[in-house]
């Protein structure tokens, strides 16, 4: 191989191709056209000393760099443009290996050009697609230790002592409302949970009664000593299966509810005529109801419906729903006293100035 033939060539590496610079420029490092000198690629005599320095100064700059297009082995474009006539073929092939061996498989370089500036990044995971893909990073949760946990709760109770224990009226009373109001919206919060949606209503024909009718089964309601008691719970399934057990035995029964706030006995009649069928004989002063199970009574396959309650759910809610009472008349108290010392400010200002 004659030194003749072999003038100084030097490689461009971009993104499809190889590119060949002229002799007058053998040390330049080239992308989009313009020319940049490359300090680290020393003067080279001959062609494969050239491809020596470049690769050992690709590997020691460059040691990640990875070129994303994909060259064979043997491209004939590249054995005419690129590689001089006068080599021979066992001398091409080798050249060509070298170039092959050199060429990165794994594309995860990438080039960014802000303001005049060539650099690379390395270790970017690029997608099949060309873009880059997103490493999702997992956020550990930070668990607090219990002596943390402690402190903060010691820190917001000696706050509301500083509150509480405020020679300002003003500041007193807007703490205790402000605190009972958070306490009002987590107790409705609460009492959504125990929403249970209601089944569609079944066709359902009421048997009309004449009056004797009514007048005899109230008078055998009233005799008779056969009841279900509707306590605070309210109106729950097992109050319905009650009344379905009454009924295999006695055509009415007595529903007796302690204790009912005023009005409260019309809702329950109407939720148990719902629920078990029965009909309305009589509304009694002392919160009592009598129902009829109806001449063409037949017990149904599941006597506590679905759609309500069970026993310690409906106790939970009357729980939450007391508090929820208790709640509101205090807001409403803190109010009050607030716009009181509102106005007792206004008259002693009123006093002073006079």
């Amino acid at each position: 191989m004659k030194s003749s033939s072999l003038r100084f060539w030097s490689f461009i590496f971009r993104h499809s191709d190889i590119n060949v610079v002229s002799r007058e420029a053998p040390h330049m490092f080239c992308y989009s056209g313009q020319s940049v000198p490359n300090p680290y690629l020393p003067k080279a005599t001959s062609f494969i000393r050239f491809l020596g320095h470049s690769n050992s100064s690709i590997s020691r700059n460059y040691n990640q760099m990875r070129l994303i297009p994909k060259l064979p082995r043997q491209d004939p474009a590249m054995n005419t443009l690129l590689l001089p006539n006068s080599l021979t073929s066992g001398s091409r092939e080798i050249v060509l290996k070298l170039l092959h061996a050199r060429r990165f498989s794994s594309p995860s370089i990438e080039l960014n050009t802000e303001k005049g500036v060539v650099r690379f990044r390395f270790g970017q995971e690029i997608g099949k697609r060309g873009g880059q893909t997103k490493v999702k990073r997992v956020v550990k949760k930070f668990k607090m230790s219990k002596k943390a946990k402690l402190n903060e709760l010691r820190f917001y109770r000696l706050k509301a002592k500083k509150k509480m224990r405020s020679p300002n009226p003003e500041v007193r009373i807007r703490y205790k409302l402000e605190k009972a109001k958070r306490k009002e919206a987590w107790l409705i919060e609460k009492l959504r949970n125990f929403e249970v949606p209601k089944a569609p209503d079944e066709p359902h024909d009421p048997e009309i009664l004449t009056e004797e009718e009514k007048f005899y089964l109230k008078r055998t309601g009233e005799k008779k000593k056969n009841y279900v008691p509707v306590g605070r719970r309210g109106v729950f399934g097992g109050v319905v299966l009650n009344m379905h057990l009454h009924w295999k035995k006695h055509e009415t029964v007595k529903v007796v509810c302690r204790p009912c706030k005023p009005g409260q006995i019309h809702e329950y009649a109407a939720e148990l005529t719902r629920l078990s069928r029965g009909t309305v004989i009589d509304i009694k002063p002392d919160n009592t109801i009598i129902f009829y199970r109806g001449k063409n009574y037949v017990q149904p396959d599941v006597m506590s419906p679905p759609d309500t309650l069970s026993k310690d759910k409906a106790l939970e809610k009357y729980r939450y729903e007391q508090s929820l009472e208790h709640t509101s008349q205090f807001i409403e108290k803190m109010e009050k006293e607030l716009v009181e010392y509102h106005e007792y400010l206004a008259q002693k200002r009123k006093k002073e100035n006079s």
